[in-house]
């Protein structure tokens, strides 16, 4: 089936962000008299939970005597922090993402975001890192709280999937973390994973390929898993290519018939550490 559409995630996967996250929610911290300091260790731990106002939440359920503040307001406060810091060149776009953008739009491959931050900090990034008409690029963006359940669950791919009346088989996903790969498995996409800062040890067994970045050609991307050995830069045409075959393998795996388990054998490791 030929390649329709590349879902693209936002933070860590169009951009190494979580850092100026990070620093955004300090930022927000300090501003509001709290004596808060989210250290690396102590984010990338929060990161297993997916979206700004649920992990300051977690956070607060942590501590033993938690005050009583506006989550709300303190997550609004980080945004601003954090789209003014874009605004200012923090960030910019991931080896192979610019690239990649203009030769789907080139091939006639739609695009699309599925994300669990908000509108306001993926117009800041696209706007910052592409231009003005960086948020034109893409045909349909689901941010933030517009679906019930955030990553891991699959809400936020099934919502552009059916925005774009697109089955998932026509589309691939691009991921930088566990969630992100078990959102788009669970939508039924095929989804390559590019783990960035804080994802470089998550299980990402699940996706058809693991590569440090999509590569250019001058500064080729490291292998670390399934599909891809020895090519480099992620293409359209390697997209599609993929793709086909990860979904043949899929299919074939779903012909054969159940193996029955070993005696005693255990279920597969749910662990969050890679699994490349």
């Amino acid at each position: 089936m030929t390649l329709r559409a590349i879902l693209f995630d936002v933070d860590g996967t169009l951009a190494e962000t979580e850092e100026v996250h990070r620093q955004s929610f300090n930022a927000a911290f300090r501003a509001a008299g709290l004596p808060w300091h989210w250290s690396r260790a102590l984010y990338r731990e929060l990161l297993a939970v997916t979206g700004g106002k649920e992990r300051i939440g977690q956070f607060l359920a942590g501590l033993p005597d938690p005050p009583c503040c506006d989550v709300a307001a303190l997550h609004r406060a980080k945004t601003e922090h954090y789209t003014a810091l874009v605004a200012g060149g923090a960030v910019a776009l991931r080896p192979g993402i610019a690239r990649l953008l203009a030769e789907a739009r080139a091939a006639g491959v739609r695009l699309a975001i599925a994300t669990t931050t908000t509108p306001a900090n993926v117009a800041a990034l696209l706007a910052a890192a592409l231009g003005p008409e960086g948020p034109a690029l893409f045909e349909v963006m689901v941010a933030g709280d517009a679906v019930p359940r955030k990553k891991p669950a699959p809400d936020v791919y099934q919502a552009v999937l059916e925005a774009m009346r697109l089955e998932p088989a026509e589309c691939v996903a691009i991921e930088d973390s566990r969630s992100g790969v078990l959102s788009a498995c669970r939508a039924g996409l095929p989804v390559l994973a590019t783990p960035g800062l804080y994802t470089g040890d998550d299980d990402l067994r699940h996706a058809l390929a693991v590569l440090s970045d999509l590569g250019e050609p001058d500064a080729p991307y490291r292998h670390l898993g399934g599909a891809g050995a020895g090519e480099g830069w992620v293409t359209v045409e390697a997209l599609g290519r993929w793709v086909a075959d990860f979904t043949g393998q899929r299919v074939c795996r779903r012909r054969e018939p159940p193996h029955p388990p070993a005696a005693n054998a255990a279920g597969p490791s749910l662990s969050p550490r890679r699994g490349y």
